[in-house]
């Protein structure tokens, strides 16, 4: 038989073809549409998932400003320091990693390992490293770890005025004292560093790094006088501790500008070691905390007199060791037969009774006034955060028995400072001039800006304050502040002892404040001390804080290289000591 044909190869239906093309077509339109959307309708979104993966933001802190002393001693400065950061993304073995961090860093290795496994791309470990402290963890090279540059507050005085000065937190923001109040001019500008990275943290050479610089803040020269600062703490520390006393304040202030050469308060604190402070330590209690002043406001009840010629200098009153008003019996602080004693003699031995019948010819309006006028009820407007305005209640409260209490300082209540600021408007010939901290500011490029002179307005007259001033000197030569004397000069000043309010305000308790505030040369005053003890075993002002302030006034007229004055004559008609 002959060999069959093969028959011709079957092809396949044409509907299969169409089937396939129709498949690949729409498999190519899909693929299309979708690089269409993510080139078109998703680019920005994905262009910004896509920067964000790459891109890191870096601050650059500002440099913050210093604080110097009017003398251009430092006192508060920012130091070269690290931050240390990690990306935990990027962290090969947390637990092996975070001992070796924790040892070089003093941290608690379990804390560092619960930072490195939380996740995210960027936690600190610590702020504020220190720069040699820091390299010997960056040679170790480990995986994720980063390092920033920052800077650290240092005090380089310690505990120098902290309460003045003030802290910062870990960020360089002001918590207290100037560093808060001057926060905005200390802090400067901050910048930022960008860069872009590769999925493994390796800087990419040819991204977008673009540096904005940051920009310092200023620097502050303060009224401070580093040295007088230094022996006033000393001096102060010393009384507390010879009192017995819960604590004290000074203050040592020139009362023809305003400036603040020396401001205590005890006990105080290491603002280099602020986390181990006593918080209740790093109140600024001349300036914040009140006290009723007893005695030395007797000086306003005098002033006031003389001012408004309610009675004659060389006129005696009768004067008896108490005296009942509206219920109440007030005393002197020593039992004594009638006297009859001038302004000046009531003034020296710091009679009750003759202050109160004093203030009884001024009446109630005009010696409310006077009160305002010396700037009691009110801030001083020094510049200090958390400024008290003291506590002085309006006339209309005022009862039958205020006339007797508030002309000897009870029923009223001041800060030091604003205490200070009285004594400085009978130094200054009866003008008031607005306390302040700050001489001059000094921008990033050295420009030096001086502060505005501090405000002033007068009180009383040239003459009263010079008679006022007599009236003070007598009181330390022959009176209750004789413990305030200075040998080769003549001071003026008056003591002053006043029971302290029981904490509810029901009354007053067994404990005291006592104080002394006066100046020197009384003839021609150049420096005011304000000193005050809280709580001593010896209540009187005379023998407890005088000898601090004749401490502390001793060395700032020796600092300030002030020669002695002439003495002044005694008060018109004083009885004579002896």
């Amino acid at each position: 038989m002959p060999p069959q044909r093969r028959g011709r190869a079957s092809r396949p239906p044409s509907g299969r073809l169409v089937a396939v093309l129709l498949a690949l077509a729409l498999g190519f339109s899909g693929i299309l549409t979708r690089l269409v959307l993510l080139q078109v309708k998703d680019a920005s979104a994905l262009q910004t998932r896509a920067r964000d993966q790459r891109v890191r933001h870096i601050p650059l802190p500002a440099s913050r400003g210093t604080m110097f002393d009017r003398g251009g001693q430092e006192l508060a400065m920012s130091l070269p320091a690290k931050a240390v950061f990690a990306d935990p993304h990027l962290v090969r073995d947390p637990r092996g990693e975070a001992r070796t961090i924790a040892s070089v860093l003093h941290l608690s290795p379990a804390d560092v390992y619960r930072r490195l496994t939380r996740g995210g791309r960027f936690v600190y470990l610590a702020r504020g490293v220190d720069v040699t402290v820091a390299k010997s963890l960056q040679d170790r090279t480990l995986p994720g770890i980063g390092f920033q540059d920052e800077s650290r507050r240092f005090y380089p005085a310690g505990a120098l005025a902290p309460q003045v000065l003030g802290v910062v937190d870990v960020d360089g923001t002001g918590l207290a004292g100037l560093e808060l109040e001057y926060q905005t001019r200390l802090a400067g500008t901050p910048g930022r560093e960008v860069i872009e990275e590769d999925p493994s943290g390796i800087v990419i050479p040819q991204g977008a790094n673009v540096d904005q610089p940051s920009v310092p803040g200023d620097d502050l020269i303060l009224t401070l006088d580093r040295e007088i600062q230094y022996r006033a703490q000393v001096a102060l520390a010393g009384a507390v501790r010879a009192n017995h006393a819960k604590g004290g304040t000074v203050i040592v202030m020139d009362p023809h500008t305003g400036d603040i050469l020396a401001m205590a308060t005890y006990p105080w604190f290491d603002p280099n070691n602020f986390a181990k402070a006593n918080l209740d330590n790093v109140t600024n209690r001349a300036v914040t905390d009140v006290y009723e002043p007893g005695s030395v406001n007797k000086v306003i009840t005098a002033s006031a007199a003389i001012e408004e010629g309610v009675l004659r200098l060389n006129q005696r009153f009768k004067v008896s060791d108490s005296i009942d008003l509206y219920g109440s019996v007030f005393h002197d602080s020593h039992a004594h037969q009638p006297e009859q004693m001038t302004l000046g003699d009531i003034i020296a031995y710091s009679s009750n009774v003759g202050v109160i019948g004093v203030a009884q010819r001024l009446g109630q309006s005009r010696f409310s006034s006077y009160l305002h006028r010396f700037g009691l009820a009110k801030t001083t407007g020094s510049g200090f955060p958390g400024e008290s305005a003291g506590l002085l209640p309006p006339v209309s409260r005022w009862s039958g028995a205020s006339m007797a209490t508030i002309p000897i300082g009870q029923g009223v209540a001041v800060t030091t400072l604003q205490m200070a600021a009285v004594y400085g408007t009978i130094a200054n010939g009866g003008v008031w001039v607005q306390p302040r901290f700050v001489r001059a500011t000094v921008g990033p490029g050295g420009q030096v800006m001086d502060a505005p002179a501090s405000d002033s307005h007068r009180v009383v007259s040239t003459r009263t304050a010079q008679i006022v001033t007599r009236m003070l000197a007598y009181a330390v030569d022959v009176g209750t502040g004789t413990q305030a004397q200075l040998p080769g000069y003549w001071v003026a000043g008056k003591t002053g002892t006043a029971r302290k309010v029981l904490p509810n305000g029901s009354g007053y308790s067994n404990k005291y404040v006592a104080s002394f505030i006066g100046f020197a040369p009384a003839s021609a005053p150049e420096l005011v001390v304000a000193a005050v003890l809280d709580e001593p075993v010896t209540e009187f002002g005379g023998i407890a804080a005088a000898p601090l302030f004749q401490e502390v006034m001793r060395f700032a007229l020796a600092r300030e290289r002030i020669p002695p004055a002439q003495k002044l004559p005694l008060p018109p008609h004083a009885i004579p000591a002896g």
